[in-house]
């Protein structure tokens, strides 16, 4: 596996390597600290994994993580000292899989890569579902809805295709985290409304009032029929 950090911190970045190197000895870690470079080496290397700051020397870790989906889909992991709900939000709408806040655990990052790793492969043998108006193609992540077609992030298909499979029947939040990490760390759920927010805005014609993906309290959410 090859992963490219963006990282201003050397610190962090050694952390992070050695914990790969322990873990996952096979894995290929290149690092900058500037965010142009590393748009160029997203481009260059094509990894299977993005790790990314928001505090970087040169420009903004946002415009960073806009400028990569501009032109790939490859999975990005936020870290960040950058704690605020707003700056999640701002993450995942501008296309970040995860979001993790410093200080972290090293296993929870390992985790975290793994499960986004592992999740887009597992895509890529997913086969088309088709509800209604509502046609998903995971492997390509694309979206076409009342003839409206749109690319959605890796995690807004997780959440689609758990929901589209199971049209009408509500599917436990815990599902759903662990469809999109593999299992429940912290502050999963919290991050996972900020995602079900996100794909409101995209497909809802209100996402202040939703009316196709619905949300049972304490339990989990259902796409409606």
């Amino acid at each position: 596996m090859r992963i490219v950090m963006i990282e201003d911190d050397e610190s962090i970045t050694e952390i992070v390597s050695l914990a790969f190197e322990m873990r996952w000895p096979e894995t290929e870690l290149i690092s900058t600290d500037m965010g142009e470079k590393g748009i160029e080496l997203v481009k260059s290397e094509k990894p299977d994994l993005v790790i990314l700051d928001l505090g970087l020397p040169d420009i903004s870790g946002f415009d960073v993580l806009q400028r990569i989906r501009s032109f790939s889909t490859v999975p990005i992991i936020i870290l960040t000292v950058r704690a605020e709900e707003a700056d999640v939000i701002q993450g995942v709408e501008l296309g970040a899989d995860d979001y993790v806040v410093k200080p972290f655990r090293q296993l929870e990052l390992l985790g975290r890569a793994q499960a986004l790793v592992r999740r887009s492969a597992k895509t890529e043998r997913q086969a088309p579902l088709e509800c209604g108006s509502m046609y998903l193609d995971p492997s390509t992540r694309c979206f076409v809805f009342k003839g409206n077609k749109m690319t959605l992030t890796a995690t807004e298909t997780d959440i689609l295709y758990c929901l589209m499979r199971e049209q009408g029947s509500v599917v436990p939040n815990s599902r759903l985290v662990e469809a999109i990490w593999g299992r429940d760390y912290r502050n999963s759920g919290e991050t996972l409304k900020i995602h079900i927010r996100r794909l409101r805005e995209r497909i809802e014609p209100d996402p202040d009032h939703p009316r196709l993906i619905l949300t049972k309290p304490g339990n989990g959410h259902s796409l409606a029929r």
